[in-house]
């Protein structure tokens, strides 16, 4: 009879015994398992509950400033534009500056302001794409002032012409100005940051690196890369084991700012997508940093009109982004 049942079933007598929908043991672990998983999903959405509503309340009523007072603020690019605005409030506020720009004509300016204002600032002069030359440029800040808590990469440069006529030259050096130096000089200040649990990371992006632009090709790839390497770093802090929550990330995604690099901008309502100055900027970037924001865009309402249009077939928004028809020109 069992050679029988063997060959109906294709299954021995005893298999058949200790299959787990006949095992009863076996029928309430299932029972356990789906129970902790519909509590877990429980849980999961009373979290997810609770952050939007914290989100929404802090959109209303932003967090107060963090006093920046004593912080050692490594700033990049501080010869001019942005840089030197950041730096020139960043000195207002009490930290200590130190102006890194590869010009030391404009980076020495950059400091006399600061100290004309009774700020505490000190110049040095590096090529953030040399990895050496940050390693030891740190070391002699660290014997000559202390360590860096703070660090704003905002150091980059803009060809703005078509892919074809880009040389090869030009795509690797906006690669290593724009991306590369940024990495190197996270390795060489996180570190101490990790140790402490104490720092803040500044990466300057740009809506190219959130929506991508004509005459921008390699630009937007290293802007793209800047806002990717920023979050997936984030994640890596967060899910270490160790507690490294006192160390903030903020990205900045300015539209266009009246810098020297944006030479020949189109822009179809001014009224609406206006050329910022360095020093507007500037004030949004500072006060971002201050109030631990991971991501800002300039001006703050393209953020949520990505956010929405992301949510739409890609067809879609591009009938958006025709009509404001804004963008630069080739030079």
């Amino acid at each position: 009879m069992a050679s029988i049942e063997t060959r109906k079933n294709g299954a021995s007598p005893t298999i058949m015994s200790k299959a787990p929908w006949t095992d009863e043991q076996g029928i309430a672990m299932k029972v356990y398992q789906g129970i902790m998983l519909a509590l877990e999903i429980i849980v999961l959405a009373v979290k997810m509950n609770i952050t939007w509503t914290l989100s929404i309340y802090q959109f209303f009523f932003p967090p107060e400033p963090k006093s920046v007072k004593g912080e050692i603020i490594l700033i990049t690019g501080a010869g001019h534009g942005m840089g030197r605005e950041v730096a020139l409030r960043f000195g207002k506020l009490g930290g200590v500056i130190v102006c890194v720009d590869i010009n030391p004509a404009g980076n020495k300016e950059t400091v006399d302001m600061i100290k004309s204002e009774d700020g505490k600032a000190h110049a040095y002069q590096c090529d953030v794409t040399d990895r050496d030359a940050i390693k030891a440029m740190a070391e002699k800040i660290r014997r000559e002032i202390g360590e860096v808590t703070m660090l704003v990469n905002n150091a980059g440069i803009m060809p703005c012409k078509p892919l074809l006529d880009t040389s090869e030259k030009e795509i690797r050096t906006v690669f290593e100005v724009n991306v590369l130096a940024q990495l190197w000089l996270i390795q060489t200040f996180l570190p101490h940051m990790m140790e402490t649990n104490h720092g803040h990371i500044v990466a300057m992006s740009s809506m190219a690196g959130v929506v991508g632009l004509r005459n921008l090709v390699p630009y937007c790839g290293t802007k793209f890369a800047v806002r990717g390497l920023m979050e997936a770093l984030h994640e890596e802090l967060r899910e270490d084991p160790r507690d490294f929550s006192g160390i903030k990330q903020t990205v900045i995604c300015p539209f266009i700012v009246d810098t020297g690099l944006c030479k020949n901008p189109k822009i179809k309502f001014p009224s609406l997508m206006k050329i910022l100055s360095a020093q507007d900027a500037a004030d949004d970037i500072v006060d971002a940093v201050r109030r631990n924001y991971n991501e800002i865009t300039i001006p703050s309402s393209l953020y949520y009109v990505n956010q929405i249009c992301r949510t739409m077939p890609r067809a879609v928004p591009l009938h958006l982004k025709d009509f404001l028809d804004s963008g630069l020109e080739a030079q």
